[in-house]
């Protein structure tokens, strides 16, 4: 399977509690909520079209959790992201979740990195990790990420979990598909490639690239 990364994130690089003031306080967060005000129909054909593509979630335990009590209470047959998410399996990397209640759990603990790349090994279509900044900073620096789909927001935050902290590995990218929302949000599907460094110099009184 295809792992990919599906993350909402702020202009300053900011991941945390994106769709509720309470979605995650880790750190006394009180910024959360801040995608809301951008929503509009562009927002939704882009993420319904990451969920169609799914076959399978890997989430890390907080996002697992956040996720369960939201969406086990959505019934609507025409919700893509809760048919997806109530029906198909889900990962869950963790050490001390022993029972999880939402149907098609399976909880990876150890060596989940190895978990991982045995889960990319099985026929299918994606893998998909949504939010878990702290299990998708350790699948990048394992090189384990096939694809970023990244929804930028227009706004500032200041403060809160990133997606790449300082540290995290060089890479550049290749953008696969891109798109404007009606609310400035823009969106990226980027494909991890070697990371290279150029110089600008000047010519014969010409600026070379």
């Amino acid at each position: 399977m295809k792992l990919t990364v599906n993350m909402f994130i702020s202009i300053d690089g900011v991941v945390q509690g994106p769709g509720g003031f309470e979605e995650d306080r880790a750190n006394d967060f009180d910024r959360g909520g801040w995608l809301v005000p951008y929503v509009d129909q562009d927002f939704t054909e882009i993420t319904e079209s990451w969920f169609h593509k799914t076959d399978a979630f890997l989430l890390g335990r907080g996002t697992y959790e956040m996720m369960r009590s939201y969406w086990t209470q959505v019934t609507d047959e025409n919700n893509v992201a809760g048919v997806k998410l109530n029906s198909l399996p889900k990962y869950v990397a963790s050490n001390t979740l022993t029972n999880p209640d939402w149907k098609n759990t399976t909880v990876l603990s150890g060596d989940v990195l190895q978990k991982v790349r045995e889960l990319k090994e099985k026929p299918g279509g994606e893998l998909q990790v949504h939010g878990s900044a702290g299990l998708a900073r350790t699948l990048t620096e394992a090189g384990l990420v096939d694809e970023f789909r990244l929804l930028v927001f227009p706004v500032v935050i200041g403060e809160g979990k990133r997606l790449f902290n300082e540290g995290a590995p060089a890479s550049g990218f290749t953008l696969v598909e891109s798109r404007v929302t009606s609310t400035g949000a823009v969106y990226s599907a980027l494909t991890p490639t070697p990371f290279n460094i150029g110089t600008a110099e000047v010519v014969d009184g010409k600026e070379v690239v």
